[in-house]
């Protein structure tokens, strides 16, 4: 009977911790799971080892839609993590037109989101929202230098209470499909708070105001809105890193 009961409280443990991976889901997610789910049950009726595969696929797919709760650093100058991924490149380059930043160069942060990276994505600093700009194009790696210019994308620009100005980019990546937008021009926005959400695959730029220097470092793994990215309000220059 001990044994029965131990053999109970394990499942039980393995299922909360499966659980506590899965959840909390984005509310985007839940019609794909079902689909997902639907899918499975008619494959076991071909075949168990496909039923099987698909409660993975469906597994996975709750695994992409999870929502995390996150804690966002406050300071004043702060530029945090927008998505979660690796910081795949850092350059110095002219901002979109569409974001209305002029044509000055400035230091552009990509954060690349593969299939197992939370995929909602937050602000990298609080403020005014003072565009938001869609360009439908093409889907082109995520990670090739090309997608910023010509993949499918959405833009924002937040101003901050010191009237400093930086510009998010969602870039829809090679199998992504869809690009969302929660939050409209106008509105006020909180530092680390959820602003979108990109499906399947994808990248964000962050474009620091001109002069400024990242704090992060290529290769990077970054979170979402606890990553910092750069501080505007330091003096320093670009860090360097060593992979070990």
């Amino acid at each position: 009977m001990a044994g029965g009961k131990n053999g109970a409280g394990a499942a039980g443990g393995v299922i909360d911790s499966i659980l506590s991976v899965l959840t909390p889901i984005h509310r985007d997610g839940y019609r794909f799971i079902a689909i997902f789910a639907g899918v499975s049950l008619v494959l076991f009726l071909v075949s168990k080892p496909l039923g099987w595969l698909g409660v993975v696929a469906t597994l996975w797919c709750a695994y992409f839609f999870r929502d995390p709760a996150r804690v966002t650093p406050l300071r004043e100058g702060l530029v945090v993590s927008p998505a979660d991924g690796r910081v795949s490149a850092i350059e110095e380059v002219a901002p979109p037109a569409e974001l209305e930043l002029g044509a000055k160069k400035r230091i552009r942060i990509s954060i690349f989101m593969n299939i197992f990276d939370c995929h909602v994505n937050r602000a990298p600093v609080g403020g005014s929202i003072l565009r938001v700009a869609y360009r439908p194009g093409k889907l082109f790696n995520a990670e090739l230098d090309k997608a910023s210019e010509e993949n499918e994308r959405n833009g924002l620009v937040i101003e901050t209470a010191k009237g400093e100005r930086v510009g998010v980019v969602q870039i829809a990546g090679l199998v992504a499909r869809r690009i969302l937008c929660f939050v409209k021009e106008g509105e006020t926005i909180e530092p680390g708070a959820r602003f979108g959400l990109i499906r399947f695959g994808s990248r964000l730029d962050v474009y620091l105001p001109a002069g400024k220097e990242a704090a992060a470092c290529v290769g990077q793994r970054a979170v979402a809105g606890e990553t910092v990215l750069a501080d505007l309000a330091a003096d320093e220059p670009q860090r360097q890193g060593r992979q070990s």
